[in-house]
């Protein structure tokens, strides 16, 4: 009997504007160095301090369509009149080779890739109430009252969603946030099916 094919685990993360995903990203990027990222592609226009590559993949509207059509993308909407999207390329070839993938996507992108990867943990960060989440985005100062409604209802929207995932972690206090996630991470990386090869090279030493 051939023994069982590495596969990495995928893991899928979403949350509200405001919610501190970004920084519990950032903070299990740091703690697990071999946890590959995917970047998303979008066609908005690159802001002031980011890096592209590492913030996005700037593409033209004409290359992010023609993605579209060659079945680039694992995933992808029109959001405000910008599109966003997954380059599904590099996240097969990754999981394939035996890395853990986490992918920063929305909720409607979120049901999409699992559709795909049903073995995918998804994880939603909460906000611990939805003040905390409009006092945030108005600190940020960035968005017109309009823009600010917009960015509140979508919130909510999402929120609305949450009981899907299959983890919820409340980000009322950063630093046990942050520790919850990466326990989903170590935990997903411990299942039965990612341990396989592991497992099975140790049988057949017995």
């Amino acid at each position: 009997m051939p023994p069982p094919a590495a596969t990495g685990q995928l893991f899928i993360i979403s949350a509200p504007s405001g919610a501190g995903k970004s920084t519990i990203i950032g903070k299990a990027i740091q703690a697990f160095p071999k946890l590959r990222f995917s970047v998303s592609c979008t066609t908005r226009p690159m802001r002031s301090g980011e890096v592209a590559g590492k913030d996005y993949h700037f593409l033209s509207r004409e290359e992010f369509v023609q993605g579209i059509s060659s079945g680039r993308f694992l995933e992808w909407a029109e959001v405000h009149g910008q599109l966003y999207g997954t380059d599904g390329g590099p996240v097969e070839k990754w999981i394939e080779a035996g890395d853990d993938v986490l992918l920063d996507i929305d909720v409607q992108g979120a049901r999409l890739v699992h559709c795909a990867y049903p073995a995918a943990k998804t994880i939603f960060i909460l906000p611990p109430a939805m003040d905390v989440i409009e006092e945030r985005l108005r600190k940020r100062a960035t968005e017109d009252e309009e823009q600010f409604a917009i960015r509140i209802a979508a919130a909510r929207h999402e929120i609305m969603e949450s009981p899907w995932f299959d983890y919820i972690i409340i980000n009322d206090n950063l630093q046990d946030a942050i520790e919850d996630f990466m326990a989903i991470l170590r935990a997903g990386r411990s299942s039965r099916a990612i341990q396989a090869p592991r497992v099975w090279n140790f049988l057949m030493s017995l």
